[in-house]
C-alpha cells in the first residue's frame, strides 16, 4: 500500500538526524545553519548616541541659545557637560555629552552668528538612540537552527564575533540507473535517452546549499548498482533516479537493501511520482525518485528538500504554505492526491495547463506547486488556495496542512 504524503514526511522528520558541525569565519558563513545560540556580550548600541546630525540641547532651553565651539563626532569620547541655554553640535552616531535631553536636527534650527533658534517644542529624548535599545546584553540575538543571511552576519560582527559554529555542508551524491540513459555530453542513438535527471538533481542540491558529486550511471544489474552505491556512501544523502518501479530491471531498492538500507517507504500516494522510496544506511539518507523528470522533480521538492532541511539542522524544517487565489478556472482529474506545478505571480497562482510525468518544460516554467486532495475536480477563478513555493524558501517550525 502506498504511504500518504504526510506520513512519508513524518518518517523523514523522525529518522533523519543533524550532521556534524564546524567552526568557520563569519565572512564564510553566508547561508549556513547556526549550531549554537548567540548571546549578546554587550548592549547594542553600546552607549547613548545621536540619531541625527544636529545639536545636543535641553528641553527647557529658550528659543535662542548659544552654540558651543565644540563638535562631537562619531568615535569621540566627550568629557564635557551640556549647560543650560547652550547647544553642542553633534554628528550621527556620536556619544551624547552629559546633560543631553534631546537632539535637534540641523535642518530644524536657524543659525544667527554664534546663536541658534530652536523649534518652539522640544520632546525629551528626541533623536536619541539608547544603549541596548536594539540588543540588550545577555539576550539571545541568533538562535541555533537559523540560517545565516548577510544581516545576521552583520549582527555577529556588531558583537565582535569572528568565528561561528555551523553545520558543515551536506554532501549529496547522485547517480542514475538504466542502460537506456546516456550522459548529456555523449552522442546517442535514436533509441536512447539523455539523462536529464542527474544534472537537475545535482544543480538543485547545490542551489540548496549542498556539496555535490556525480557518481555516474549504474547499469540495470544488482552487481552494477551495488558497486555504484558503495562508491557513494561517503555522502550524507544519496539520490537515485529510476529503477524503483515494477519493471523487470528495477533493482535499485533491492541493491540498497543488500547493503544494509532500512527502508521506510517505497510508494507514496501521490500523482505524479508514486514509485518514490526513502531509507537510511546508518545516518545516510537514501532517496530513490521516479525516472520521469516531472515526477522526480515534484518528489524532490517535497521529500528531498525536507531531508536537506532536517539533516542540515534547520530549526524551521517543515514546508510552509502560501495562501493565494487562482488566476483562471482550471479543471482537475479527481480521485488522487495530485500535485500541479504552476506560476505564482505575487498575486495569483495558475497551474501550468499541460504537464505530464515525463515532461521537462513545465519544470523550467514553474515556481510553485499545489497539492490537491482526491475530491478536487475544479479550481475556480479567485478561489483561495494553498501553494508551496519552489523558487524561494518558505519554512515553518510547526507542521502545516499542505493540501487543498
Amino acid at each position: 500500500m502506498p504511504i500518504s504524503i504526510t506520513d512519508a514526511l513524518d518518517l523523514i522528520y523522525e529518522n533523519v538526524t543533524t550532521i556534524s558541525s564546524e567552526i568557520i569565519p563569519i565572512e564564510k558563513a553566508l547561508g549556513r545553519i547556526i549550531q549554537e545560540d548567540k548571546v549578546a556580550s554587550f548592549d547594542l548600541p553600546r552607549f547613548n548616541n545621536s540619531a541625527m546630525d544636529g545639536y545636543a540641547v535641553k528641553c527647557k532651553n529658550s528659543e535662542s541659545i548659544s552654540i558651543s565651539n565644540e563638535v562631537i563626532y562619531a568615535g569621540d569620547n566627550p568629557s564635557m557637560t551640556l549647560q543650560k541655554n547652550c547647544a553642542i553640535k553633534i554628528m550621527t552616531g556620536a556619544p551624547l555629552p552629559k546633560g543631553t535631553e534631546a537632539i535637534i536636527p540641523i535642518e530644524n534650527v536657524t543659525i544667527k552668528e554664534n546663536e541658534i533658534i530652536l523649534p518652539q517644542t522640544i520632546r525629551e529624548n528626541e533623536n536619541v538612540r539608547f544603549a541596548g535599545e536594539d540588543v540588550k546584553k545577555g539576550t539571545t540575538y541568533l538562535l541555533k537552527g537559523e540560517k545565516t543571511s548577510a544581516y545576521s552576519i552583520a549582527l555577529l560582527a556588531s558583537q565582535g564575533i569572528t568565528h561561528i559554529k555551523v553545520s558543515r555542508l551536506l554532501k549529496v551524491a547522485v547517480f542514475g540507473t538504466g542502460d537506456e540513459l546516456r550522459p548529456h555530453y555523449e552522442k546517442i542513438e535514436s533509441h536512447q535517452l539523455y539523462n536529464s535527471n542527474t544534472p537537475m538533481f545535482l544543480s538543485r542540491a547545490e542551489d540548496l546549499g549542498c556539496e555535490v558529486s556525480y557518481i555516474g550511471n549504474a547499469g540495470d544489474t544488482i552487481a552494477s548498482l551495488e558497486k555504484t552505491i558503495k562508491s557513494a556512501l561517503s555522502a550524507d544523502i544519496i539520490i537515485t533516479s529510476g529503477g524503483v518501479s515494477m519493471g523487470d530491471k528495477d533493482f535499485t531498492k533491492e541493491a540498497f537493501q543488500n547493503l544494509g538500507m532500512k527502508l521506510f517507504f517505497h510508494k507514496v500516494d501521490i500523482k505524479p511520482g508514486k514509485p518514490t522510496a526513502f531509507g537510511m544506511i546508518g545516518n545516510k539518507a537514501i532517496i530513490n525518485l521516479p525516472g520521469n523528470p516531472l515526477a522526480s522533480m515534484v518528489n524532490y521538492e517535497i521529500f528531498v528538500r525536507a531531508v536537506i532541511r532536517k539533516m542540515s539542522g534547520r530549526k524551521e524544517y517543515y514546508h510552509q504554505v502560501l495562501t493565494t487565489k487562482i488566476k483562471e478556472d482550471f479543471l482537475v482529474r479527481q480521485g488522487k492526491y495530485t500535485v500541479k506545478l504552476g506560476v505564482f505571480d505575487g498575486n495569483t497562482f495558475m497551474p501550468i495547463k499541460k504537464q505530464l510525468a515525463g515532461m521537462l518544460s513545465p519544470l523550467h516554467e514553474a515556481n510553485s506547486m499545489i497539492i490537491l486532495t482526491p475530491k478536487i475536480s475544479e479550481l475556480k477563478k479567485d478561489e483561495v488556495v494553498k501553494i508551496i513555493p519552489i523558487g524561494f524558501e518558505l519554512t515553518s517550525n510547526a507542521k502545516e496542512n499542505l493540501f487543498y
